[in-house]
């Protein structure tokens, strides 16, 4: 499935639904319409494990083009926002999971060149998250460095304490495209939660794709453009850490719960490994992009105070 949380209007209540073709099906009024109870939320929903997953495709294959009254609404109608709008702990970031992220962090960010020998893990806190469309605030007066960071996003379907890595993908409940925005002239005494953890520093969406429609996350493309330049482009069979070993990790001395999300980590081509380095201002458009999952799209708008762009250097 390929679920999403959506409004019907701008006052209307967020809701769960399902996207099929063009339109969006709100799961709990098919529900209602057949005796099954669906939540009209995505977290409740993940909560109720891997056998909702089966009844709803069900439920969706059993009345596709047959849609009862009032279930659907145009995909062109609705607001789409994060599918989790509101996660209930930080987001697990994944730094420097890409081998050749990590030659080009060593170059511009004082990293070390040499590769991890554990998965280095941070956080951004809930109120990172925002949805697709939304805008991502540039405050001048706190960076001049807003980077770019497409990522696949796990989110955590089951909970996991103290699993091994040949088990740990019977956890997830899906997948999803996360932009890692970073301030990177914020970076504390090596500590980067402040770099990236500001408001609007996480998009995620636009839809949570369940984990049994993508078998091998280990071979999807990712990519992101800004303004229409492609920046980033590669595969998640890049990984230095996989999936696995990601959730294994983390779950040694962290539980992790039913709704919780990882962010993998990004590739090579982000802005502050560039020659010469390039940020992102008010006015741009970034579009990061996961096959099989979709297309996140987000202006960048001023917040308080703010300089015009910055010129291109020759």
């Amino acid at each position: 499935m390929r679920l999403v949380t959506y409004r019907a209007n701008v006052n209307a209540a967020a809701r769960l639904g399902a996207i099929v073709d063009d339109l969006v099906i709100d799961l709990q009024r098919l529900g209602a319409h057949a005796a099954q109870a669906i939540p009209d939320d995505m977290l409740a929903f993940i909560e109720l494990g891997p056998h909702a997953v089966v009844t709803t495709t069900a439920l969706l294959k059993k009345y596709q083009d047959q849609w009862p009254l009032g279930v659907t609404l145009p995909l062109a109608n609705v607001k789409l926002l994060a599918p989790i709008p509101r996660p209930r702990k930080n987001i697990f970031g994944i730094g420097l999971n890409y081998v050749e992220h990590v030659a080009e962090s060593s170059r511009t960010l004082d990293t070390s060149k040499e590769l991890p020998k554990q998965p280095v893990i941070f956080s951004k806190p809930p109120t990172t998250v925002i949805g697709p469309g939304d805008a991502i605030e540039h405050n001048a007066s706190i960076t001049q460095q807003m980077d770019w960071e497409v990522e696949l996003a796990v989110i955590i379907g089951q909970r996991a304490k103290g699993v091994d890595q040949a088990n740990a993908l019977d956890h997830v409940f899906g997948y999803s495209v996360l932009n890692d925005i970073s301030a990177r002239d914020n970076r504390r005494a090596g500590q980067w939660i402040y770099s990236k953890g500001q408001d609007t520093y996480a998009p995620f969406g636009p839809v949570i794709v369940t984990a049994d429609e993508i078998p091998d996350p280990h071979n999807l493309n990712l990519s992101l453009t800004v303004n229409g330049v492609v920046k980033q482009n590669s595969n998640t069979r890049h990984l230095l850490f996989n999936i696995n070993h990601l959730i294994s990790d983390i779950s040694c001395g962290i539980t992790l719960e039913p709704g919780d999300i990882i962010a993998t980590g990004t590739p090579e081509g982000v802005g502050a490994g560039r020659s010469p380095q390039e940020w992102m201002w008010p006015g741009d458009v970034v579009e990061a992009t996961v096959q099989n999952i979709g297309t996140l799209r987000n202006p960048i708008v001023a917040v308080g105070n703010h300089p015009r762009k910055q010129p291109e250097t020759a």
